[in-house]
């Protein structure tokens, strides 16, 4: 436990802040003073004490999101203050991301529910979704799609809303996240178009062809394993640890890509930090490392002449 950990949200403090503090203001200010206090980390859909507190306060409310700045000036009753508190004292003590008490996480403006079974939604390839994957298909969008360790399923989703002539095969390792990728489907109501298929990489869909490959797989090495914040420790290690260089996954998915894609088929793959160590091992491989307007960094594409070209790199 760290210093800042031993220092709960005591039950007096609780009792002193239910009793002096009436707005959702009062009660916004007071949690991010208290999360600045147990030096928490940010990173599953927020990444400052602010928003992490409105997440917060607005699953308290039953509200969307509380932005309105009118909403700031109104009162809480004792229970919801009562309600807050217990929720700041889990994220404080616990260290538990807002969206897993909350149940509820965004990506690509799409609501999603999680738990402790998938790692919270947050990769920028939400961007290129939204663009319809227009840079690599100009003319026609991709209308047969792989999403490759989907988790939650909120890349497949999102693919699907986006790309209404879609239809998007999602496939975990995990049985458990694809209980919670279903859940999300039903949701959205996409069960015509996005497909769960449990398997281990490509092993469940042999001779399968697709336009796009787009995968967010783990990519973290041993050493950032190690380092990461208590946070993190409530997402399953299957999502987040691959290896020693954290590239173990992601070689399979390229030595693999090119025989299921269709002749002008992309794909696209979320590597994080690990693209350091994804371009110093394969320095003669010109990945297509993408620019975000919206923030984000280590994914690249690859269209299949080029996965094909150095296939033999990849399969050493």
């Amino acid at each position: 436990m760290t210093e800042a950990q031993t220092s709960p949200l005591t039950a007096e403090l609780i009792d002193e802040a239910v009793a002096d503090l009436h707005s959702i203001h009062d009660w916004l200010r007071f949690a991010v003073s208290q999360f600045n206090a147990a030096d928490l980390y940010f990173g599953h859909g927020t990444d400052n004490p602010w928003d992490e507190a409105g997440l917060l306060m607005a699953f308290t409310l039953h509200m969307t999101h509380i932005a309105d700045p009118v909403l700031l000036t109104t009162r809480l009753t004792r229970s919801e203050k009562r309600q807050f508190a217990a929720l700041l004292q889990q994220r404080i003590e616990q260290r538990i991301p807002a969206a897993y008490l909350t149940h509820h996480a965004y990506f690509a403006d799409l609501p999603f529910y999680v738990d402790e079974r998938v790692l919270v939604p947050r990769s920028p390839i939400g961007e290129l979704i939204k663009q319809q994957f227009s840079r690599w298909f100009p003319q026609n969008p991709p209308s047969r799609i792989l999403d490759l360790c989907t988790g939650s399923g909120c890349i497949a989703i999102a693919c699907a809303h986006y790309l209404p002539e879609a239809e998007v095969d999602a496939i975990d390792i995990s049985e458990d996240a694809l209980t919670v990728a279903d859940i999300n489907i039903d949701q959205h109501g996409l069960y015509q178009r996005v497909f769960p298929i449990l398997s281990d990489g490509y092993d469940a869909i042999p001779g399968q062809t697709y336009d796009l490959i787009v995968t967010n797989p783990p990519y973290v090495d041993a050493e950032d394993m190690a380092d990461l914040p208590d946070e993190f420790r409530h997402e399953p290690e299957l999502g987040l640890a691959s290896g020693e260089d954290g590239l173990e996954l992601t070689l399979r998915i390229l030595a693999g890509a090119a025989a299921h894609l269709n002749d002008d088929g992309v794909l696209i793959c979320e590597v994080g930090n690990s693209m350091v160590a994804l371009s110093e091992r394969f320095p003669q491989v010109p990945f297509d490392w993408i620019e975000f307007e919206h923030g984000g960094h280590g994914v690249f594409a690859l269209t299949k002449a080029q996965l094909k070209q150095y296939q033999a790199f990849f399969q050493e």
